[in-house]
């Protein structure tokens, strides 16, 4: 068994710090980098993005609605053709500092409220997968499984890929629980280790309700700005790699 371990990663902004990003490199294999919308600025992302590729993890673009007040976190009822604009901007920022450091971007994760937007709205799902097949048709694109966005990703010809969340609860749909309500955010370590040992293995994990729901994913995300993340990202290595499964990029670090 092999799978990605990856976590959001450079959501600082310029004085004010968000997480642990050192310790979470040494870690994860796979580090989405807010690209300056929802998080991050330039000397963020030229930092971030020498340390991962000091470290052989691979650098995706955690592109976003562009809402720093509201961390990415709020809808944004935006015509499709500057959203698709607006990813384009921030994926080439990113790749700009990625090059930089002598690496690359290799995929492309969508943030907060745009990522929970493009599972069902097709005209901004449309618009993401416009902008990465524009950008680079060769880029991969992170998104939840049975979404609108890989379904179209998909059918564009683009690589596509299926990531579950250590630490937040799921609606018996498969999709993520609204932050807005109680139990969205799990914040035991063994208990989510636990859980990543069955996502990695095919075998069910309980939804919000208690009620079995399997996932198969390609790479599994550990909130960097949760409570305790580095902790929780250690357990969850340690975890994975005592039941035999291996990790790497998804990608491959570009």
């Amino acid at each position: 068994m092999s799978v990605d371990l990856n976590s959001d990663l450079g959501e600082g902004l310029g004085r004010w710090a968000m997480g642990d990003d050192g310790a979470l490199l040494s870690i994860v294999t796979s580090a989405n980098v807010a690209c300056g919308f929802h998080a991050g600025d330039p000397s963020i992302m030229r930092h971030v993005t020498q340390q991962a590729v000091r470290n052989g993890v691979a650098i995706g673009a955690h592109v976003a609605y562009r809402d720093l007040t509201g961390f990415g976190r709020r809808f944004i009822d935006m015509d499709p053709a500057a959203l698709r604009d607006e990813v384009t901007y921030q994926i080439g920022a990113l790749d700009g500092f990625a090059r930089q450091a002598g690496g690359g971007i290799a995929y492309v994760k969508p943030h907060g409220a745009l990522y929970n937007t493009i599972v069902t709205h097709q005209a901004q799902a449309a618009a993401v997968v416009a902008a990465v097949s524009a950008y680079d048709s060769g880029l991969v694109l992170l998104g939840l499984p049975g979404s609108v966005v890989l379904r179209l990703a998909e059918e564009a010809g683009l690589r596509v890929a299926h990531e579950a969340f250590a630490d937040r609860a799921y609606t018996p749909e498969g999709h993520l629980v609204s932050r807005q309500e109680k139990g969205s955010v799990l914040h035991n370590p063994e208990a989510i280790a636990r859980r990543c040992i069955a996502m990695a293995a095919g075998e069910p994990i309980e939804d919000i309700n208690g009620d079995p729901l399997t996932l198969r994913p390609d790479s599994i995300c550990v909130h960097g700005d949760t409570p305790g993340a580095v902790e929780i990202a250690r357990q969850v290595r340690s975890a994975l790699e005592s039941a035999g499964v291996t990790l790497a990029p998804f990608a491959g670090a570009a």
